[in-house]
């Protein structure tokens, strides 16, 4: 039997791309058969996007909302989607639709032989400073971590929520996610997908909350890397003892 997921996606004043985004998700897991739902988590929007997410929760009953009454950034919206469902299967989609719903059931079917698998955006269609900011930052990473991904700005993932175990709730928490779980011991695996422009809303994204953010979270991250505790082979007494 199929295990359950959670596909949470993260909004923040994404007004005109809420309802395409229930449409397109539905459309992925037409085929599939796990039991799915859509958690939309709204991070305090300006504009009508809980009015939408409402919309499409009554028009469908695989999709629940939930509401920031604050503005608290991308990493507290994915924590608090975390947090707000119970499934063994996660998934996660970043809310300006440039990721492709319908890679999903591919990256899904990648559980079999891993526990964690993350999107690895082939064809970017993103300005020239975002993905030279990315190129900086994925060697900032490798130089400070050792961690040869390349691509973990990607939201588009599918995960065991087992391998959350050791994972904590911090700003920074979406650019980072798939290094922590990999350091965890847990199987983590890139899979190339699409990636599309965005076609409505304004991205949230500069310099300095991408770049210059994501650059001084490396310090915190590589000090957490170095010291966490991590599973070690142990030996019992036996029952008869």
């Amino acid at each position: 039997m199929p295990e359950p997921i959670s596909i949470i996606v993260p909004v923040y004043d994404e007004q005109d791309n809420v309802l395409p985004m229930a449409r397109e998700v539905a459309a992925a897991f037409a085929t599939v058969a796990n039991d799915w739902e859509l958690v939309f988590v709204d991070d305090g929007s300006r504009d009508e996007t809980w009015k939408n997410i409402c919309a499409a929760a009554s028009a469908s009953p695989r999709v629940r909302g939930v509401r920031h009454l604050r503005n608290a950034g991308q990493s507290a919206a994915l924590w608090t989607g975390i947090q707000q469902t119970d499934r063994p299967l996660l998934a996660t989609l970043d809310g300006d639709l440039q990721n492709n719903p319908a890679d999903l059931p591919r990256l899904l079917q990648e559980l079999g032989t891993c526990d964690f698998a993350c999107g690895w955006r082939q064809n970017r269609q993103d300005s020239f400073v975002r993905r030279a900011s990315s190129r900086v930052a994925r060697a900032a990473r490798s130089a400070a971590l050792g961690a040869e991904f390349r691509d973990t700005g990607c939201a588009l993932r599918v995960f065991r929520r087992a391998a959350l175990e050791g994972i904590f709730g911090f700003n920074g928490l979406h650019r980072f996610l798939p290094i922590m779980v990999a350091g965890g011991g847990f199987r983590v695996r890139e899979v190339p997908v699409s990636h599309r422009p965005r076609i409505a809303g304004v991205s949230k994204y500069g310099v300095w909350n991408r770049l210059g953010r994501g650059l001084f979270d490396l310090v915190g991250i590589a000090w957490y890397q170095r010291r966490r505790v991590r599973p070690v082979p142990v030996e019992r007494t036996s029952a008869s003892q």
